[in-house]
């Protein structure tokens, strides 16, 4: 019996229209190296929908990849990156951060968010020069690895502070459509350039084969960057293949569109679990939801379903998590719900 999967939301291929693209494209000779016009098609685009002009794109294969070019292209050596405890860059990304050499300043919390209270605390901390890293740049998630999302004061408090304390703003965007899309939401996507020095734009997890663009604000992070991404073996011979995905993702609406959907099964699905009765870790307010589930429920729909354990809550329940993709079939949500008893 094949299993539903719920592990994650980038279990399928990519969106039919991306393959059209590419199909349609397939035998035009194009520049290497990310110089083509399809990604300057792509660029064009992505500026379009954020209103602004002045800032640098590149386009790369994965959001690890990204994580670890921005920061250490942006620190020197000397220099740290604070960070939720729960951040991707912390939690499953192998060390690829302290392996370009860069601490990661923890921050213990509860809802995968960071606030300015926090890393005030962390510079608090770090004021013994030179015997202790110095914190330079600010990683945030949006959405977050639990599922929660920034609104846009969160982020102008955070902007404002960092930018007082000369601090660098990096948003994680490897689940941006999601959170943009939530019905929760209150912050635009032009908004992004003002707030952020730097982020980037998932397509790995919003129905590309692969791939992430990095959004440059800061006119200082911008200088030498294609040096950064040749020396990491992410500047690609066929880059062309990255941006034609993009170009298809943002010719239209396509890149929300397909998050909207994301949110639509996921609210769902935690619609239908609260009222069979159960109770979730926090309000679902993107793709990703925790429901609190019996131990022995969660063996009968391991059966069926792959999902990840989250944690364990008491002796006969954990929570669960579970994620929807651009692709997740209303007919299996129906069928999971049904399948909750």
């Amino acid at each position: 019996m094949i299993k539903y999967d719920f592990q994650n939301d980038y279990s399928e291929g990519c969106h039919p229209s991306i393959l059209t693209m590419l199909l349609k494209t397939n035998l035009d000779q194009h520049q290497g190296y990310g110089d083509d016009s399809l990604s300057e098609e792509a660029r064009r685009l992505i500026k379009k929908k954020l209103n602004n002009t002045n800032v640098d794109i590149y386009f790369v294969a994965g959001g690890t990849l990204a994580n670890l070019l921005v920061i250490s292209a942006a620190l020197r050596p000397h220099e740290s990156i604070i960070a939720a405890n729960t951040g991707h860059i912390n939690t499953h990304e192998a060390g690829a951060i302290e392996a370009t050499g860069h601490k990661i300043n923890t921050i213990v919390n509860k809802d995968g968010k960071i606030r300015v209270k926090d890393i005030q605390a962390v510079l608090d901390e770090h004021i013994i020069i030179p015997h202790m890293v110095k914190p330079k740049m600010v990683y945030i998630s949006n959405s977050t690895e639990l599922g929660t999302i920034y609104k846009k004061k969160e982020l102008e408090d955070l902007s404002h502070f960092c930018k007082i304390r000369g601090l660098y703003l990096f948003l994680d965007g490897a689940r941006l459509g999601s959170a943009l899309c939530s019905k929760a939401n209150d912050l635009a996507f032009p908004d992004l350039p003002d707030l952020t020095d730097i982020f980037y734009i998932g397509g790995t997890k919003n129905g590309a084969l692969l791939g992430e663009a990095i959004v440059i604000n800061n006119d200082k992070l911008k200088k030498d960057f294609p040096f950064y991404l040749k020396q990491k073996g992410a500047l690609m011979s066929k880059g062309r293949l990255l941006g034609v995905q993009f170009a298809a993702l943002f010719e239209e609406d396509l890149f929300f569109d397909l998050a909207k959907h994301a949110n639509l099964m996921s609210m769902k699905i935690a619609q239908g679990i609260k009222q069979k009765g159960y109770s979730l870790l926090a309000e679902p307010v993107s793709n990703q939801i925790f429901p609190v589930l019996p131990d022995k429920l969660i063996e009968k729909l391991e059966k069926k379903y792959l999902f990840h354990i989250w944690e364990k809550i008491d002796n006969h329940h954990s929570a669960i998590r579970l994620v929807t993709s651009w692709a997740t079939h209303e007919t299996v949500v129906d069928e999971l719900i049904s399948d909750l008893g």
